[in-house]
């Protein structure tokens, strides 16, 4: 009788978040353009950039007009070391005084950690700290924790990896559910990368409280032109809670050869400049969220040296700038 109250009780619990994140109905009219602004911009994570406190960069983001923030879950931002239950109260209480909406809580993981070191409970202790996040995220007031898959190994089977992200995702997802959290898969890492695994791999953890975060950065780089791009996004279309934009221009690397003093092409170095400089096609992206109804943010970030250098006064220009940018797609 407890196990079947207990298998019920799981049942509703994962019904109710999977209401909690609303999909897309395919009607453009169902669209309402609603800016985010990533934490991590001003977070002093890449070379050169300024470091705010969580409450300076809350002020950035209600001065420059956005809807709501995505706060990273690690220092020196909103880690779990750092935030017991007064300090959560009280940032809740800060991000509400703002009128600002927490959209997510940023996550960063990977489930093929430790692969080749199998009497480490890797999974387990991954899923464990998601779960606690997703904790962390109901106490702050949102329902979503971004996540990610997992860098690939190249000298592990590729299979036995991807199956520790399944087993990781539903694992996590089934904790998440419990503080009626969604966790978004972003299209960041190695495993299931491009849109068609990340379908597979959504559907193959089966749970309604696991779905995506679909950026348009990744299917650029895998070299997918502005039709397919939006094809990718009709695929995903079901799936989709949330996005992520960053642009980018890209700086061509070679390798000098002195034996027969040339050069050899090397891996092209990525570097952030404001949207709409760079080479990624916001507009067909964008657009194609509007012609499927797409509900949730879009979150700005600046996740690289940027162009003009990390100065606040830099990082605000481009900040401010994304704003101005996406009042084309209303």
């Amino acid at each position: 009788m407890n196990k079947l109250y207990l298998s019920l009780l799981m049942m509703f619990l994962l019904s109710v978040v999977s209401y909690g994140q609303k999909t897309p109905t395919g009607n453009p009219k169902d669209f309402k353009l609603k800016t985010c602004l990533h934490s991590v911009s001003y977070m002093g994570v890449w070379r050169g950039q300024a470091t705010l406190t969580v409450d300076e960069f809350l002020l950035k983001a209600k001065e420059f007009g956005y809807d709501g923030v995505m706060l990273a879950a690690k220092r020196p931002h909103v880690s779990l070391i750092d935030y017991d239950d007064a300090a959560r109260q009280k940032l809740r209480a800060r991000i509400r005084e703002l009128g600002l909406e927490l959209v997510c809580l940023a996550g960063y993981n990977d489930f093929v950690a430790g692969v080749d070191k199998a009497g480490i409970p890797n999974v387990e202790i991954q899923a464990t700290f998601i779960g606690e996040l997703a904790r962390l995220a109901r106490d702050l007031g949102t329902n979503m924790v971004r996540v990610y898959t997992g860098y690939e190994r190249p000298d592990q089977p590729y299979d036995k990896q991807y199956a520790l992200v399944v087993e990781g995702l539903q694992m996590a997802g089934k904790i998440a559910a419990k503080y009626g959290v969604t966790l978004a898969i972003q299209n960041h890492h190695d495993i299931a990368l491009h849109h068609d695994a990340m379908k597979w791999l959504i559907e193959e953890v089966n749970l309604p409280n696991v779905r995506a975060a679909f950026d348009c950065w990744s299917p650029t780089l895998e070299g997918l032109n502005s039709e397919e791009i939006k094809q990718a996004i009709y695929t995903m279309k079901p799936y989709i809670v949330h996005t992520t934009t960053a642009d980018y221009k890209e700086l061509p690397r070679f390798r000098y050869e002195l034996t027969h003093s040339n050069y050899v092409p090397a891996i092209s170095q990525m570097r952030a400049v404001p949207i709409g400089e760079g080479f990624l096609d916001y507009k067909t992206f964008i657009n194609t969220l509007k012609e499927i109804g797409y509900q949730g943010y879009i979150a700005y970030e600046m996740c690289e040296v940027l162009e003009g250098g990390g100065s606040v006064e830099n990082l605000d220009k481009a900040a401010k700038a994304f704003i101005e940018y996406v009042k084309q797609f209303k």
